[in-house]
């Protein structure tokens, strides 16, 4: 019997009982809670480089970041920018669990990384190292921290998680599925306990000019908080962020007998892929509208009792009216009473990072009852017409949430979180 065949009441139950970011807008969770609450933007000019002749100048940086703080200085020195944020997330989020994986059985844990561009900083080096003296110039974690896979197999090794060690890369929309991969794990009796989220770091040359080439990016380089407006008349393309997000997950009995604190239920899934264009969304929004259709059948709920959807929301025109006509299919009348925003504008589009951190608050958004808002959106562009949440975050009764993302290649991507009840 199939995950989407399952009675809910018969079937294991899953909680997120600890959460970690590593984000531009905070590596704590309370700093970052009220950032985005507030919507008080991380944009602010790239220095990872010099953008001075690039056309796009702007981006979400993670400021302040020592890696020092959550890992040995020996193995900080070795690993590459992203998995830096992703071992101190996943650290983070296991501390805010509390968490001992030596108290039982350790084939019932698990990692699960969503990373699209990871370890690519590592990759540019050896080729300018390779380039200047040869083989031999190479450093000799080349080749263990210059592949994608190279993530979760630190955080397993950081945190002593021996039964499961997978990598998810689905664009976009790795996040989303990381977190998902995690939850059907424990959903199927694979796992009590998995560590998921996204990481990326993608704020290198070489992939910010392909972006560039892309006319994706906002051009709003002399406001950068003010920059990105997704859903919005001005549009004009998306913020560049960087950062990580995980989640500590349970099965519910498991949590419920070491007294965890539990942040939000994780309630279903669903996964599609256009097959349409290498980059494009299809301009109908069939692949998100399956994918919540999916996620709606396993979690068995009807679109009604969904609050807040977050958004994918990338202030690019084509993702954003895809994503509207979606809502718009599933939701028909209901639109009006269903409250969507997107909070990239204060993170960034952190590529794959972008799912897990969104996770992070859609389960905030739960635990402090209150939608937050679409930063910089005033005018709604075109068909872009629902409740974007404008102007401040709002206070709400939340129960249901829905997480959308979508990725190059036509994947999509559909998470349902829901408020933790005993006797649901």
């Amino acid at each position: 019997m199939s995950p989407m065949e399952v009675n809910y009441r018969s079937r294991r139950r899953v909680v997120i009982t600890g959460m970690g970011v590593i984000a531009p807008n905070g590596h704590d969770l309370k700093t970052f809670w009220e950032s985005v609450r507030n919507g008080e933007s991380a944009a602010g000019p790239v220095t990872r480089f010099d953008a001075a002749n690039l056309p796009h100048r702007i981006a979400a940086e993670v400021r302040d970041f020592d890696p020092r703080r959550y890992m040995e200085p020996k193995t900080a020195r070795r690993l590459d920018r992203s998995s830096q944020y992703a071992v101190s997330a996943a650290r983070l989020a296991v501390e805010d669990g509390n968490i001992d994986f030596t108290h039982f059985d350790p084939e019932r844990a698990g990692v699960v990384e969503g990373t699209t561009v990871s370890n690519n900083e590592m990759a540019f080096r050896s080729e300018e190292a390779y380039s200047r003296k040869g083989y031999r110039g190479l450093s000799p974690y080349a080749l263990i921290n210059g592949y994608n896979g190279g993530g979760s197999g630190e955080i397993s090794n950081e945190l002593g998680i021996t039964g499961h060690s997978i990598t998810c890369s689905t664009g976009s929309a790795s996040g989303n599925d990381a977190v998902a991969y995690g939850f059907n794990m424990i959903l199927n009796d694979q796992a009590d306990v998995m560590v998921a989220g996204g990481a990326e770091a993608p704020l290198l040359l070489p992939i910010w000019g392909a972006f560039c080439l892309g006319k994706v990016m906002t051009s709003r380089n002399k406001t950068p908080k003010r920059a990105m407006r997704p859903f919005d008349k001005t549009r004009d393309g998306f913020l560049l962020g960087e950062g990580a997000g995980f989640v500590l997950m349970e099965e519910l009995s498991f949590a419920l007998g070491r007294r965890a604190a539990i942040y939000a239920e994780i309630m279903g899934h669903g996964r599609s892929c256009e097959a349409f264009h290498p980059v494009a969304p299809h301009p109908d929004g069939i692949g998100v509208l399956r994918a919540m259709e999916k996620a709606l059948q396993q979690a068995q709920l009807h679109f009604s009792e969904i609050d807040y959807i977050n958004a994918h929301g990338t202030a690019t025109e084509l993702s954003d009216n895809a994503e509207t006509k979606a809502i718009k299919k599933l939701f028909g009348a209901h639109p009006n009473k269903l409250a969507v925003s997107s909070t990239k504008p204060v993170t960034g589009h952190l590529l794959a990072g972008s799912g897990a951190v969104e996770t992070v608050v859609c389960a905030l958004a739960i635990r402090h009852q209150e939608i937050p808002l679409t930063l910089n959106f005033d005018e709604p562009a075109g068909e872009c017409a629902l409740d974007f949440v404008k102007g401040a975050s709002r206070p709400y009764p939340v129960q249901m949430v829905m997480n959308l993302s979508s990725g190059f290649g036509g994947k999509n991507a559909c998470l349902i979180l829901g408020k933790y009840s005993p006797t649901r």
